[in-house]
């Protein structure tokens, strides 16, 4: 009788809210909003991290019980970081079966590349150029974490950033718009699936906006000052792409703008996004980034920043509490409006609606599909198909790789070679510590050959205790070095694991050196004094300096961070069951001193060139380097070799509203099947505002056997020569163009048209 009871009571509550199926969603969120107290209304504009042990008894007293109290009482909208569906289940239970109108919570987690199964990192499958494998990859980490009760990721992180000394590359697609907003949309559609009522996608969410990837020395939360050239050209592009893919949700950044902090940026959050984008999801902040503003020195305490984040476009507040304390009392003062109020409590309605979770709380709420689909076969074997393709080879002189398969002695050396926590990077915090397939793990799995494995150097705090644990390379203990030169003498081949421990790229993870950490550039040199014929195999978050490497090294294997399955990717790529195809998605610097460094960047009055104007030192360049990078954007070798053919144009000029072609046929003159990503760049000679040298505008992954050629026709029409102005217009200008196409960002293989 008492379950006969609570059914009843449930569905009691659901009928406040719920309408028929067939209701439009606008007029459903209106017939709500109308039902809703003020009070009501600002517990939507709320989201609470998790804050109590959920399926143990409720708490009593304290804050912690206050937050309880608000969450049974409907003045909650959101929650993030509860996962697995008993914990999800209960709190969506509170808010539903609890308070007055049963209005559902929207649970948030960092889905950012795999749930429990770990993805590569975003910025390794931005190297893929594989925009269907990106968006695959995404769908699959969705079904994973809508299966533990997840129905909203905060990604995709789409920030354009040129400066490789920030941690949070390793969260993004790299340098270039044109890229990043393909990569941005790709994983927005991943994601959210046609049918955002699934339950096996979620609410994405574009984040940050906006230039946080343009932080004052790569210093994470830090300042950020440009002009509205690079911020309509450079960073808003994905954004929009992202907008324009029906992204649900955006994020806003940390940093300040031109001396506005983003939480209360009206002119990118009103005027850009809700106005000029008839963006109709909602916005929330970054964590805390309300109170924040009172760092920033731009609000005097708590209850004004509430007023400049209302006021500036932040529907929802991440873990601040400010609207909760204090939107009545701005209301009653007039320092925000009502109308203000319910735009933002519209827009949350809207996206819980969309999600399904009026029809159905517990849709996301299935233990059996959370069993079966967590770490099941399909996850699996796509997590591993990602990092294949994520792979880039940076050099393979005298075709070392890929290995023999049999009779080789291979030494193994590294502190990354066995471990795996490393390869899962940072954010993944739904996963199993050291739950990766190590290197040498992938390389035993073919026994053909004889292993031995050394360190070399060793980790130091490895384990860590949680998310914000530091973990480090050691740099204080040299012990093992002796062994793995040892070790080396003897081998055929040398296959070393060098890089980054997975904790020190991500957020607050800035570094103001480039170089491999700790004692591993000794450990390379004294290995390579004996024994010439070595593979590095990079294991990082972030492009590294590596001239050294270069210089001495025959083969060097860009992995990154390859999530769960990562061993068995690295193996099948050295042993040539997987033929490396990606390029980079940013360009590897010579040294620190040149970051920020971009492929994309303006000809300035003296532009010179390296090798150019010997004769005098009166242009744009370095005393003590080159300006150019050591792998360029785009970059990237295969086991097998492609020719280009010269361009070819359709016409050599075009209208507005016309287009014309450009194709090349490439060739495999190589011995391998592979694939290769054919680039397109557009240079535009003259503007109303200073252009790049070039710019990415299209690019196609071919894939040809041995022997075979193909013809990559690329279309050219207004929209590619685009750009915000000088008169602050987006639009394409009368002039003459170049088109290159190539390899990567440095081809010179280029051919002339004009536009009129």
């Amino acid at each position: 009788m008492k379950k006969y009871a609570f059914g009843v009571l449930t569905l009691l509550s659901f009928s406040l809210v719920a309408q028929s199926k067939n209701t439009p969603v606008e007029d459903q969120v209106e017939a709500l909003l109308q039902k809703m107290t003020l009070e009501e209304k600002i517990g939507q504009m709320n989201q609470y991290n998790g804050f109590w042990n959920v399926t143990g008894p409720p708490p009593q007293g304290g804050e912690t019980s206050d937050k309880y109290q608000n969450l049974a009482t409907g003045r909650v909208g959101s929650m993030l970081n509860v996962r697995g569906v008993k914990e999800v289940r209960e709190v969506q239970r509170l808010a539903v079966e609890e308070s007055r109108l049963g209005i559902p919570l929207i649970i948030g987690f960092d889905l950012i590349h795999g749930y429990k199964t770990i993805s590569p990192i975003p910025l390794a499958e931005t190297a893929s150029w594989d925009l269907e494998a990106i968006q695959h990859s995404a769908a699959l980490g969705a079904k994973e974490a809508t299966a533990a009760g997840i129905n909203w990721t905060f990604a995709p992180m789409v920030d354009i950033t040129r400066d490789a000394r920030w941690g949070r590359v390793m969260e993004g697609a790299g340098e270039d718009p044109y890229l990043g907003s393909l990569v941005a949309a790709a994983r927005v559609r991943g994601f959210q699936g046609e049918d955002l009522s699934s339950p096996h996608t979620l609410a994405a969410c574009a984040k940050h906006f906006a230039a946080y990837g343009f932080s004052e020395a790569g210093r994470d939360y830090n300042t950020v000052d440009i002009g509205l050239n690079t911020l309509h050209n450079i960073v808003l592009p994905p954004f929009k792409a992202a907008a324009a893919a029906g992204v649900r949700t955006f994020m806003n950044s940390f940093n300040d703008l031109n001396g506005i902090p983003a939480t209360a940026d009206k002119y990118l959050q009103r005027e850009i996004l809700k106005g000029d984008w008839n963006f109709d999801g909602f916005v929330v902040s970054d964590w805390g980034s309300l109170r924040e503003m009172m760092d920033h020195g731009f609000a005097r305490d708590r209850k004004h920043a509430g007023e400049l984040a209302l006021n500036g476009g932040s529907d929802m507040d991440m873990e601040s509490y400010i609207y909760l304390d204090y939107a009545k009392e701005l209301l009653q003062e007039g320092k925000v409006t009502q109308e203000q109020i319910d735009d933002a409590v519209r827009r949350i309605l809207r996206v819980k609606f969309e999600l399904g979770l009026f029809e159905d709380p517990y849709r996301y709420c299935d233990e059996k599909r959370e069993q079966a689909v967590t770490g099941s076969e399909e996850i699996v074997s796509g997590v591993l198909d990602m990092a294949k393709k994520s792979i880039v080879l940076l050099k393979n002189q005298n075709n070392l790789l890929p290995l023999k398969k049999e009779g080789q002695k291979i030494a193994l050396i590294g502190p990354l070679a066995a471990d795996k926590n490393s390869p899962l990077g940072n954010w993944r915090i739904a996963a199993e510590n050291f739950s990766a397939v190590s290197v040498l793990e992938g390389l035993q799995s073919y026994p053909g050959n004889t292993i031995t494995h050394e360190q070399g150097v060793k980790l130091i705090n490895k384990v860590p205790a949680g998310f914000h644990e530091e973990v480090d390379i050691n740099t204080t203990d040299k012990s093992g070095i002796e062994e793995a030169v040892a070790s080396a003498k003897d081998a055929d081949v040398v296959v070393m694991v060098l890089g980054e421990y997975g904790f020190q790229s991500g957020e607050a993870r800035s570094r103001a050196n480039l170089d491999l950490p700790g004692f591993q550039q000794e450990l390379l040199e004294r290995v390579a004094a004996v024994n010439s014929n070595i593979v590095l195999v990079l294991m990082n978050g972030r492009p590294l300096v590596l001239n050294w490497a270069d210089a001495n090294v025959p083969a060097i294997v860009e992995a990154w961070q390859l999530g769960t399955q990562s061993g068995n990717a690295i193996a099948q790529v050295l042993y040539g069951d997987y033929n490396p195809s990606g390029k980079l998605p940013m360009s590897f610097p010579r040294s620190v001193g040149q970051m920020p460094l971009y492929y994309n960047h303006k000809s300035t009055g003296r532009p010179g060139a390296d090798g150019e104007d010997a004769g005098s030192v009166f242009w744009s360049h370095y005393i003590d380097e080159k300006n150019s990078p050591l792998y360029p954007f785009g970059f990237g070798l295969s086991y097998t070799s492609f020719e280009y053919s010269d361009i070819r144009l359709s016409a050599p000029q075009f209208s507005k509203g016309g287009t014309i072609t450009a194709q090349v046929d490439i060739t495999n003159t190589g011995k391998y099947n592979g694939k290769e990503v054919v680039q397109l760049y557009l240079k535009d000679h003259f503007a109303s505002a200073t252009r790049p040298v070039r710019e990415l505008k299209g690019f196609e992954l071919v894939e040809l056997k041995a022997g075979e050629t193909k013809t990559v026709v690329f279309s050219i029409d207004e929209s590619l020569l685009q750009f915000y102005n000088g008169q602050g217009q987006w639009m394409a200008e009368p002039g003459a163009f170049t088109a290159f196409i190539g390899s990567d960002s440095t081809t010179k293989r280029s051919a002339e048209f004009s536009f009129n």
